[in-house]
């Protein structure tokens, strides 16, 4: 009996391993390494690797290592890229979770819980997301994540599959200094990258309608992140009902200026970050509620913004050259 977690290798994924392994479940890995690093897989767990496109080697692997349930993490996970690359973002994350999903039924494995995204609110009108607000995703990357959701719901109708997906907005931090965010895309490597080429970051929009004038967004652990997919794992398997959808929010969020203060303090490089104009379509305030999470998933933000930034500038430090870019 074992948790096939897609996407294993990679940031998000091998924090979703390393949960696994400390609640005495058996993960194992399926990944192609287009993000991940076979590094990142820890010791004594089986991976494969390939791509979820190979129905035989999903199928394979299913059945080989007598998967009981999957955790379902990997995905083409850039928003703005999927704009100028919207059929790569449907192959990767349509096409590949229909031959996922339908290896399971044949397999027999009724338990999935997907890695969803709040990319598929898009841009709401109310400052605090809930699970009732309306979905209205503006990237490729965001409709597709709302399409997994819509077939986990249709398969449940059909033929009974067990599911739950899980929304949330910007994951940071580490877990371990051997796993750490290679994201060319993400807030925090982007910076620390900077910073370390001796360049100023940048912030977009300095006068916005909040307290200090810049975005207010979610931040969220990946050790936090992953004790959630576990939990939910858990309840999968014992049987316990879950809502089809969770927010993993912090409820008050952090601005962009906070994040750049707390980077300045972790790091030590005295740096103050140039002002530039909005973007377009920058709201100013995004965060979600976690309440429901919180009662169903023992969700919980264990992690201040300063332990975020320090795990994170920790990882990248270990990572030293071998740090790709």
């Amino acid at each position: 009996m074992s948790w096939l977690v897609t996407g294993g290798a990679g940031y998000i994924g091998s924090h979703v391993v390393e949960a696994l392994r400390a609640a005495d479940l058996s993960p194992v890995v399926l990944d192609d390494l287009s993000t991940g690093f076979a590094g990142f897989v820890p010791e004594g767990v089986p991976f494969v690797q390939g791509t979820l496109l190979d129905a035989d080697l999903v199928a394979t692997t299913l059945r080989e290592h007598a998967v009981t349930g999957v955790i379902h993490v990997a995905g083409y996970k850039y928003a703005g890229v999927s704009v100028q690359r919207p059929l790569h973002t449907y192959e990767q994350n349509v096409s590949a979770m229909l031959v996922l999903m339908r290896a399971m039924k044949d397999a027999g494995i009724d338990k999935l819980v997907f890695s969803s995204s709040a990319a598929t609110y898009g841009t709401p009108d109310v400052d605090k997301v809930t699970e009732a607000t309306a979905t209205n995703p503006e990237s490729p990357y965001g409709e597709s994540k709302l399409i997994g959701e819509w077939m986990l719901r249709d398969a449940g109708v059909a033929y009974g599959l067990q599911h739950t997906s899980l929304r949330y907005f910007n994951v940071v931090g580490s877990g371990s200094v051997s796993l750490f965010d290679a994201s060319p895309h993400n807030l925090f490597p982007l910076v620390f990258d900077m910073l370390m080429r001796g360049a100023t970051p940048r912030i977009n929009g300095g006068d916005y309608p909040t307290p200090d004038g810049t975005c207010v967004r979610d931040y969220v652990h990946v050790a936090d992140l992953a004790l959630a997919h576990v939990a939910a794992a858990q309840r999968l398997d014992a049987g316990k009902p879950l809502e089809r959808v969770y927010n993993l929010g912090s409820g008050a969020g952090s601005s962009v200026r906070q994040i750049m203060d707390a980077i300045r303090e972790v790091t030590g490089i005295d740096f103050t970050p140039e002002v530039h104009e909005r973007r377009a379509g920058d709201p100013a305030q995004i965060v979600a509620s976690g309440e429901l999470a919180a009662r169903d998933l023992g969700w919980q933000m264990r992690h201040t913004l300063h332990e975020m930034v320090s795990s994170a500038w920790a990882a990248r430090q270990a990572a030293g050259d071998a740090y790709p870019r």
